[in-house]
Order: structure tokens, then C-alpha cells, then sequence
């Protein structure tokens, strides 16, 4: 039975086409990985089957009555709320029945018999639909969701304009399981998620019974979990059973006898072109040349598709620090409250370090507390001479600029064409190179940072989890970069295939934080 029919979708943002003519149809419990490279408009695609976003062409269909969960990587939390309120907003619609059951309560005093009669009716209908979905006990789930994901050791009253990627991520997660749709739609769920709970969620939608698309480029994770790939490149949207693993064989394979098939069409074409170029003149050959004419108009000509930019990362070295990059003595850090016990840490030239740990005990915070951004709790930094750092931030605000506008303002030397070319080596066509940030991706975003990274002269690289919203290629070639990098990395990763075979170091963070984990 088909839950979501969507048929011959077009859509695009000004000149840049996004998909044309995509038909899509999830049937009940089909678990669907929605892949492609940055860009190419898989988020776009959920926003046009939530109604969030109206397609230029084409219909999008959900079978009666089903409800539509969606996390969504961009959702914005506002300040004010606590946790406690998002996650109970999950249950909105039954306090919205409480509520027109109160108003029912009111008007009883004021109708006729029978206008009584029907609104006890009613109250009734309502009453039964709270107690069947234990509205009752709202604040009881609420406390194990959160007990399941770890919130509660945040703590629950606390205003979400405070948490960290990771714990925001966690409430939306809580909140959207709280709601128990029976689609799932899920967009970079793993982001900012620690190991702890990217297993957590793999075990949930292993054992999920509904049908649920998720988008991710954390492989081994997809792998786990779908039974159906859907890949997005060219405007195109096509379908693969299996997983990841088994979609590459068969794209590889399919792309081969394309270009073969392409190599014997164009070797025909050159060959019928110039027998009718050497023939139509003369009388005695010119119906055959007519004949080979004929042949080439009805000809259907295969078309390659345009090999997009793979991405280049080559950063730039700076000279050479002293042997100690930072030294902690009794560093205590956090903001109102320790987030650490007293930190006694060195780092030396050509270490590579990952800081890994559970979200929220303060990882970000050392980070910013080494690099002088936050005045620690007490105790003390040391840090060498001649340092050249490149710092990547976990989440910055996009400026109302072009790629082209942010990377020059940084690079006032270059030129123009210099700025493009610069932009082009990370992956980025020309079509994102005059977009404004904010109307890109998360990868394609990601991949502006990097630019101007890679371009400035550093001998440190401070890396607050720069895989986040990055596709498979751009991963793979920021990993090589960093393993080919002269100088030192201090890096937060939740990702172990990623920075295995990368750092020299691995410090877990949960042996010092004042956290529970």
C-alpha cells in the first residue's frame, strides 16, 4: 500500500533547476535512504512532502490520516522555552482537545436538553481519546524519553537556547518519538549526535515497524538501518534495493555500460557524418547519404551527465610552532557551574588529537577555553609561540552574503576569478558560487568554512566535528587532507571512521567532565 505517492515533481530556486519530472512512491514499511551529494536537493525534497515548501510542478499525495513526523537539521528552537516544553508540545493536539473540552464544560449551563445531550456526547468521544493515549501520564513519558537520550542529566527547565548541537538535536529527536508518527522523516539525524546515542537511535529504527526516509551520509549508520536506497543526482531521483554498499556496485556498474554504450553511439555518428559529407554532392550517392542523413535525425542520443566538482582540501601551512602547542594547569571549565574537574593537559607539535565523549560535557567548551574564547573557572592556559590557528566552529550564523562576497572579504587580494577557483575546489559550482549562504545546504555551507580555511596559512587546525552535513567525497578527501597536514589537530568527532588512521591521540572526555554519562 502506497503512503506517499508524489508524482512528476519539478522544482527549482531562480536559474538553478533542483529535480525535473521526479515521480516517488514509499509503500508501508519500506525503509528508505535518501542520498546525493550536497546539494543536489535532498532536504529541498523533504520540504516539498511536509508542505513546507510548494513544488513549480507536480503533486504530492499521503494516503488519509497518516501522521508525518520530521526532524528537520535547519529547525530553529526559540528562547524562552524550556525542554520540558518543546518535548510536551509533542502532545499538542490533546491539549488543544482538553481545551475545547473545558469550553464544552462552559457552555453546558446555558443550552437546551438536546444541545446537552450532544455536547455530553462529544466531551465523552474527547474524554475516551485523552485517556487512550494516556494524556494523563504526558509528564511520566516525557521524563523517559528524556531519561532514554540523556537529557535529564541536562536538566529539563532549562532554556533550549543554551544547549549544545548535540542536545538540541536530542530534543527534537525526544520530541518527535514522543508524537509516535507513523511516517518518519528524518534529516541528518546522527549530526551532533555521540556514539552512545547514534546507537540508540540505530537499535530504534531497526526494530521501527513503519516506514521511515532518512537522509545521511553516515554510512555505516545508513547501512544498518534501510532496505532501500533513493539517489538523487542530475534532477533525477532513482531507486536501488538493497543498501549503500550494494547501490555502489550497481551505480558503478551502470555508469560503465553508459559510457560504453555512449562510445559506440558517438564512433556511429562520426562515421554516418562523414559518409554523408563526402556523399551528398555526388548524384550517384546522394540517397544513400539522404538514407544516412534520416538515420542520424531519428537517432536517440545518449547524454552523459556532467561530472560534478569533486572537492580538493590542500591547507596551507604556516610555519612552524614551537614544540608545545598548549599546556593546562588546573584548568577548570564552564560557564555559571564546572563542567570539568582540574585539567592538567599537554599537547606538542605534530600531535593529532581527537577529543571524543558523550554531547554536552564540555568538549566544545574546552575548545574555546585553549583557544582564549572563554574565560575558564579557574586555573590556567599555557600556550606556545609562532601559532597560525585555523578554527572551525560547530555552528556559526550565515552571513546575508554570496559565497563569493564571504570568501573575497576574507581574501581582499585575490581576484575574482581567483576567489571562483578557490570556491570550485571545494565542490561547489558556479550556480552556489553566486547563491547567498543562507539559500545553501548544510554541506554546501560547510564547504564555504573549509574554503576559507584551507586558504589561510595555519600550522594548528582546531576542528569542532567538521563532518557534519559533509558527503561521502568531501569526507573522504577532508580526511586525506588532514592526514596529509605538516601541522597539529585538536578535533571533536563522533565519528571513529573517520578519524582512525587520522590522529595519533585519542582523549575521551567523559574520564574528566563533572557530567553524568
Amino acid at each position: 500500500m502506497s503512503v506517499l505517492t508524489v508524482k512528476n515533481l519539478s522544482h527549482g530556486f531562480g536559474d538553478r533547476a533542483i529535480f525535473q519530472d521526479v515521480s516517488f512512491r514509499l509503500l508501508k514499511g519500506e525503509h528508505i535512504g535518501l542520498i546525493g551529494a550536497n546539494g543536489e536537493g535532498k532536504s529541498t525534497f523533504m520540504n516539498i512532502i511536509t508542505g513546507k515548501l510548494m513544488p513549480d510542478e507536480g503533486t504530492v499525495e499521503w494516503s488519509k490520516k497518516v501522521r508525518v513526523g520530521y526532524l528537520d537539521q535547519h529547525t530553529v528552537l526559540e528562547r524562552g522555552m524550556t525542554m520540558r516544553d518543546v518535548l510536551k508540545s509533542a502532545f499538542q493536539y490533546m491539549y488543544d482537545l482538553e481545551a475545547e473540552m473545558t469550553a464544552m464544560y462552559d457552555k453546558m449551563g446555558d443550552v437546551t436538553p438536546e444541545e446537552l445531550e450532544k455536547l455530553l456526547a462529544e466531551v465523552g468521544i474527547i474524554q475516551d481519546t485523552l485517556t487512550n493515549n494516556d494524556f494523563y501520564t504526558i509528564d511520566a513519558k516525557v521524563e523517559e524519553i528524556a531519561r532514554g537520550l540523556g537529557l535529564d542529566d541536562v536538566g529539563l527547565d532549562r532554556d533550549v537556547a543554551d544547549l549544545s548541537g548535540g542536545q538540541r538535536t536530542k530534543v527534537l529527536l525526544a520530541k518527535l518519538l514522543l508524537e509516535k508518527p507513523d511516517i518518519l522523516l528524518l534529516d541528518e539525524p546522527t549530526n551532533y549526535l555521540d556514539e552512545q546515542h547514534i546507537n540508540w537511535l540505530k537499535r530504534y529504527l531497526q526494530e521501527y515497524e513503519n516506514a521511515f526516509i532518512l537522509i545521511s551520509h553516515d554510512i555505516p549508520f545508513l547501512n544498518s538501518v534501510i532496505n532501500l536506497i533513493y539517489h538523487m543526482e542530475n534532477q533525477e531521483l532513482n531507486r536501488y534495493v538493497g543498501d549503500y554498499d550494494h547501490f555502489l556496485e550497481v551505480h558503478e556498474m551502470k555508469k560503465a555500460q553508459l559510457e560504453a554504450a555512449y562510445k559506440r553511439q558517438q564512433q556511429e555518428v562520426a562515421q554516418l557524418k562523414d559518409f554523408v559529407a563526402r556523399n551528398k554532392a555526388r548524384v550517384s550517392t546522394r540517397n544513400m547519404a539522404m538514407s544516412r542523413q534520416k538515420k542520424l535525425d531519428k537517432m536517440d542520443m545518449i547524454e552523459l551527465a556532467h561530472e560534478k566538482p569533486k572537492p580538493q582540501f590542500n591547507f596551507k601551512t604556516a610555519r612552524t610552532t614551537s614544540k608545545l602547542v598548549f599546556e593546562t594547569k588546573e584548568l577548570v571549565i564552564g560557564y555559571d557551574e564546572p563542567l570539568s574537574k582540574p585539567l592538567n593537559l599537554r599537547m606538542e607539535r605534530g600531535q593529532k588529537i581527537a577529543l571524543v565523549g558523550a554531547n554536552g560535557i564540555g568538549k566544545t567548551t574546552l575548545l574555546k577555553s585553549l583557544l582564549g574564547i572563554n574565560r575558564p573557572i579557574s586555573g590556567s592556559v599555557e600556550r606556545g609561540e609562532y601559532q597560525e590557528i585555523g578554527y572551525f566552529e560547530q555552528e556559526v550564523k550565515d552571513p546575508d552574503k554570496t559565497c563569493i562576497e564571504e570568501v573575497w572579504e576574507t581574501f581582499p587580494s585575490l581576484n575574482q576569478a581567483e576567489v571562483r577557483a578557490a570556491l570550485a575546489k571545494c565542490g561547489l559550482t558556479t550556480k552556489h558560487i553566486e547563491s547567498k549562504i543562507v539559500v545553501l545546504s548544510g554541506g554546501e555551507k560547510a564547504k564555504v568554512r573549509l574554503c576559507k580555511l584551507i586558504n589561510s596559512e595555519t600550522n594548528i587546525l582546531v576542528l569542532d566535528e567538521p563532518t557534519n552535513h559533509l558527503d561521502v567525497d568531501a569526507k573522504a578527501e577532508l580526511k586525506r587532507a588532514l592526514q596529509e597536514y605538516k601541522g597539529s589537530v585538536l578535533l571533536i568527532c563522533h565519528e571513529p571512521e573517520f578519524y582512525e588512521g587520522l590522529v595519533t591521540d585519542v582523549w575521551n572526555c567523559e574520564s574528566w567532565t563533572t557530567k553524568l554519562v
